[in-house]
């Protein structure tokens, strides 16, 4: 069983399995303190995730740009991928810019 942390308000801020100074309350697996934790925990990784691989579709863009890789560089299925995430994000720029203000004049 995890052993939890809890802040000033009572909520779960670290979980361990062992018990020390900080986490020294022992709770289930289960319980719905613990749940909440976890949840709030791949949540944030989940977010994080996807601003990574935007860093990553940038910088491979920076490579290429430079001509330190060529796209026909990658496995063909990276290629495919990153091709169709550009023509997604193309495709919503575009979108974007005909989205017009109540104050906008066509």
């Amino acid at each position: 069983m995890p052993y939890v942390q809890r802040n000033t308000e009572g909520r779960v801020v670290s979980i361990s399995d062992e018990c020390d100074e900080a986490c020294n309350e022992e709770l289930e697996l289960a319980h719905p303190d613990v749940q909440a934790f976890l949840d709030a925990a791949k949540q944030a990784l989940t977010s994080s995730d996807s601003e990574t691989i935007r860093v990553i579709e940038d910088l491979i863009d920076v490579l290429i740009q430079k001509k330190l890789i060529l796209l026909t560089d990658l496995p063909h299925a990276a290629q495919q991928k990153l091709s169709a995430r550009q023509r997604m994000r193309n495709e919503l720029n575009v979108l974007d810019n005909l989205m017009v203000g109540e104050d906008d004049i066509l």
